[in-house]
């Protein structure tokens, strides 16, 4: 049997408010890694001072999330290109539907979102101004 592997916990920090270990983001954060779960193998991480664990992707738009996460990426990045919902589902191969819930969840994580599709999936400022402008309009209910 071979050597765990060693994630790094950094970025994390408990997610349980009564924790003294909430909040705490660093080396120091008392953050392990718990094993996976799920279909996707989604971290699972513990608290050393609770003992609780949670999610990896508690906080994210990808916080239960049953879809491929490239998926839930590529139908963002796709909107970003200007496309609309229903061109994005038949696109994708996803239900409109599911495209909707996917923006929505998307938009309430803006700052997060935008980090991710400027650094990961090269975005330029005018591919991110046309996607945040089509989420705008899409709360307003002008397309669907």
């Amino acid at each position: 049997m071979g050597r765990r592997k060693q994630i790094d916990t950094g970025m994390y920090f408990c997610p349980h408010k009564d924790c003294s270990n909430y909040g705490k983001v660093g080396i120091d954060n008392q953050i392990i890694g718990s094993g996976c779960y799920g279909k996707h193998q989604t971290q699972l991480l513990r608290c050393k001072v609770c003992q609780r664990t949670f999610s990896a992707r508690r906080g994210t738009p990808l916080f239960g999330l049953k879809a491929n996460e490239q998926t839930f990426y590529d139908v963002i990045a796709c909107l970003a290109e200007g496309n609309g919902i229903r061109a994005t589902a038949r696109i994708k191969h996803v239900d409109k539907d599911t495209v909707t819930s996917w923006l929505d969840k998307a938009s309430q994580h803006v700052e997060a979102v935008s980090r991710y599709l400027m650094v990961n999936l090269h975005f330029e400022a005018v591919q991110m101004d046309e996607f945040w402008s089509f989420v705008k309009k899409r709360r307003h209910g002008a397309l669907l």
